[in-house]
């Protein structure tokens, strides 16, 4: 099996790749610098010419702020750069995976939202991400759709080296504690979707590491492992962080779709928080 990966200097791209590559697995990474998937015909000759069995597409327009003010720019990647990868992989009958979030529900309540939960996202980057749901579902019959929510890997910025960044320059934090979700990370992520596409298990799935948290909760976490919890976090409302995007107050997601296909759920997210902590910073 030969397997084309999009987005591979992302955090999820580089996990990805180099998971499928220790399972002896072909595989081919690629960015914008070698398939710029807002170019339908570069889509298509890069696809084609690799000669690939399935495509993982982890690479997004994900600037989730800079989105409402230039909605055309996301949607121009998160929807027709999708459409373009599945209409190839339907002309050619190859899988694909297709990386999605939390954003595509509303975040009210306090339930876990189910995979087949009406979809009505609240911000451009959420319905750019669904209408990328859509592209697939209509063009390509062997899909897997995968909701994912606060991703870190050691391959990129994220919330753990900001907190990390910002405790040691300032001995004090402000953290929103109204936001309710759950870590995933990027290496435990990696190690599903390389089960995922070997499998003909097609269909919609949710997938974090286990356990809710605020983003509070996370960064005091993450101060205690880090050997920092002299680090001073303050717990504050969504509303003393203004911001141009609404960010879902509930992000819980519901893996029984992981469940009901014998796909294995992830550690705890303190237990990925540690194994995070324990490649990047030791």
């Amino acid at each position: 099996m030969k397997i084309l990966v999009t987005g591979v200097k992302g955090q999820l791209g580089y996990d990805v790749v180099n998971e499928l590559t220790l399972r002896g697995i072909e595989t081919v990474g690629v960015d914008v610098d070698e398939m710029d998937i807002t170019d339908a015909q570069a889509v298509r000759s890069v696809i084609t010419e690799s000669k690939v069995d399935a495509v993982i597409h982890c690479a997004a327009y994900t600037a989730v702020d800079k989105a409402e003010d230039m909605p055309e720019v996301c949607k121009k990647v998160n929807v027709d750069g999708t459409k373009n990868i599945a209409q190839v992989c339907s002309d050619h009958g190859l899988k694909m995976v297709y990386i999605s979030t939390d954003y595509v529900f509303d975040g009210l309540g306090t339930e876990a939202f189910e995979i087949d939960s009406p979809k009505n996202p609240n911000n451009i980057y959420g319905q750019s991400k669904s209408d990328g749901e859509d592209e697939v579902i209509k063009l390509v019959a062997n899909h897997f759709i995968v909701r994912i929510s606060w991703a870190f890997g050691i391959n990129g910025n994220n919330f753990i080296n900001t907190m990390i960044k910002l405790g040691k320059e300032r001995g004090e934090v402000k953290v929103v504690n109204d936001q309710i979700g759950s870590p995933t990370y990027t290496f435990d992520l990696a190690r599903l979707l390389a089960d995922m596409i070997v499998s003909d298990k097609y269909g919609i799935y949710h997938a974090t590491n286990e356990g809710y948290c605020s983003w509070y909760d996370f960064a005091v976490e993450i101060f205690q492992q880090a050997n920092m919890a002299h680090v001073r976090v303050i717990p504050v409302d969504s509303s003393e962080f203004p911001v141009k995007a609404v960010r879902p107050l509930n992000s819980r997601l519901s893996k029984k779709s992981l469940d009901d296909n014998g796909f294995k759920r992830f550690p705890k997210w303190e237990d990925a928080l540690s194994r995070y902590l324990h490649i990047k910073f030791d």
